[in-house]
């Protein structure tokens, strides 16, 4: 087991699928430090004055107020400090429409928000390595992973 813990972002304004998304990092064999911000402009704020040392892997929510998630992955994006940061759309659409668009804008991954703890905890489980081991680095795949 790799002793420098994984440092994870969740951005989500729903504090109840927080918790959630909390217990399920903490119920995986992964040392992991987790930071939650509740809306798109804490989100930017807490990149901004991170940029140095940001985050290994963001959790998006798409529905949040003040800035969305869309509009954060197009800010996150476009920014050359935070252009390389993965990022895991993380909401409760299976609209396919919405998944492209989030392509390609950059995001890294999509996954569907379980309602079930375990498969919460298998979707993170799955979702970490895979967005933290820079696969996504040539651009050419992208993974949607339901529960």
């Amino acid at each position: 087991m790799n002793s420098k813990p994984l440092n994870i972002l969740l951005s989500d304004d729903d504090i109840d699928d927080c918790n959630f998304f909390k217990k399920a990092l903490d119920a995986l064999p992964i040392h992991t430090n987790l930071i939650i911000v509740n809306d798109g402009d804490q989100l930017m704020n807490y990149l901004s004055e991170q940029s140095e040392k940001l985050p290994d892997v963001l959790f998006l929510d798409i529905n949040m107020p003040r800035k969305n998630g869309f509009e954060c992955l197009s800010d996150i994006k476009q920014n050359e400090k935070l252009k390389d940061l993965p990022v895991v759309m993380f909401s409760t659409s299976s609209s396919q429409d919405k998944i492209d668009i989030l392509f390609k804008k950059g995001a890294d991954m999509y996954v569907r928000k379980p309602s079930d703890f375990s498969q919460l905890v298998q979707v993170i489980h799955h979702a970490l390595p895979m967005a933290t081991e820079n696969i996504f680095s040539n651009g050419k795949l992208k993974y949607v992973l339901n529960a």
